[in-house]
């Protein structure tokens, strides 16, 4: 027999969120992805079968949801009063992140798009790579090459020199 609905989103829902940060940033829109990742849930509920592994069901459609999120912020246009300053380029906001005590989130999402989503899926979400490699393309072995890629950008940024740890 499934769990309740409600223990079910209280037992995975900070796996699901960090999916969604992971792919989107935290703000906003990731909680949204969050949000519909679980009224796709509830919609599906009374049909899941009971023995299927929810948490990874779940990150599916977490990751599927963010991806959503990422393709409608690609089609729709924003309105600008005037141009912005050109802000750092997308390698230094990373290794930023952690002099001015920004989370990690901040580093994750400055990966490329297919370093991002690996990350997200595999030690985030906790998906083989085989499965990751089925929602973001590619064979497992290129999903695996871009976790790993992610992961070794990420402790470079996140050693303790770098952190001011002596």
């Amino acid at each position: 027999m499934r769990e309740p609905f409600e223990e079910a989103v209280q037992r995975r829902g900070g796996t699901v969120l960090k999916v969604c940060r992971a792919v989107l940033g935290p703000g906003p829109d990731a909680d949204d992805a969050w949000q519909e990742t679980f009224i796709a849930a509830l919609r599906q509920w009374p049909e899941l079968d009971p023995l299927m592994p929810l948490e990874p069901w779940l990150v599916r459609v977490a990751g599927r949801k963010a991806i959503d999120v990422v393709r409608a912020r690609n089609r729709r246009a924003v309105p600008l009063g005037e141009l912005p300053e050109r802000g750092p380029a997308v390698g230094s906001i990373a290794s930023d992140a952690v002099e001015h005590g920004v989370e990690v989130w901040s580093a994750v999402a400055a990966l490329p798009e297919r370093q991002r989503l690996a990350v997200a899926y595999h030690y985030l979400g906790g998906l083989p790579h085989a499965d990751t490699a089925a929602l973001i393309g590619g064979s497992p072995e290129s999903v695996r090459r871009a976790s790993s890629d992610g992961i070794r950008a990420l402790r470079r940024q996140w050693t303790p020199e770098r952190m001011g740890a002596e």
